[in-house]
């Protein structure tokens, strides 16, 4: 796959793609998958930058992160020459492909649920300047609570910026009364892994509900890579 110009990689630059799917026949059947949006999940998932390896999740997340900082060039880039002082920055699990890369920056802390309870997390208020995590809220119980916590330990200008499956054609629905359904990979039953919610286009309400004063829907490629980005202010 050759990328056009809008689809250069946004950590690299890079303008050559690959793909592999990724979404496998068990998985598209529990999530109810129509041939178009299984499509478009595999690409989300499996299409991936042919030097750095970074799928196109990963490509949504990395240009809403670099929009938050207003910086114009790749992510790799910003790591090498950030500003001073660095942006404080959480990471709640390895944020998709772009872990190695956030974790140049001085001031980066990582940590992973479920080991830090996305809905209890240890620190202060305002302590960072953005909290970063990709495909992890579905997989927390209560999702607004969980976002509540990103807010609450956000700085007054900071922002929250994540990526969720995202099914744009439905409305977000819990999976609370269906059969288990698991992320990552067919005999996986890591309860890390079950899925509580499947996000639709109402997706960002919940950002609103959670106390952020606004939400920008940010694409790479519509609909199958789309970031959000919750702003304190």
């Amino acid at each position: 796959m050759t990328a056009g110009r809008d689809a250069l990689c946004e950590v690299c630059g890079h303008d050559t793609f690959v793909h592999a799917d990724v979404i496998w026949p068990e998985l598209a059947k529990e999530w109810e998958l129509s041939d178009e949006e299984r499509a478009h999940v595999n690409v989300q998932q499996g299409t991936r930058c042919g030097r750095c390896g970074t799928n196109v999740r990963s490509q949504a997340l990395a240009r809403a992160l670099l929009r938050c900082v207003g910086w114009r060039g790749t992510l790799d880039a910003y790591v090498t020459a950030p500003p001073s002082p660095s942006p404080r920055v959480l990471e709640i699990n390895e944020a998709g492909t772009l872990a190695p890369w956030l974790s140049r920056l001085a001031s980066h802390r990582l940590v992973r649920y479920p080991e830090y309870d996305m809905r209890r997390l240890p620190f202060d208020d305002g302590t960072f300047d953005l909290v970063v995590h990709s495909d992890t809220l579905e997989h927390v119980p209560e999702p607004d609570t969980a976002l509540a916590e990103c807010r609450r330990v956000l700085s007054a200008d900071g922002a929250c910026v994540f990526t969720v499956p995202v099914l744009v054609g439905r409305k977000t629905r819990s999976r609370s009364g269906l059969p288990d359904s698991y992320h990552g990979d067919p005999d996986c039953r890591d309860a890390g892994y079950r899925v509580h919610t499947e996000f639709g286009s109402d997706v960002w309400t919940g950002v609103l509900a959670a106390g952020f004063a606004s939400c920008e829907i940010v694409p790479y490629t519509y609909p199958a890579g789309i970031a959000l980005v919750g702003r304190c202010r």
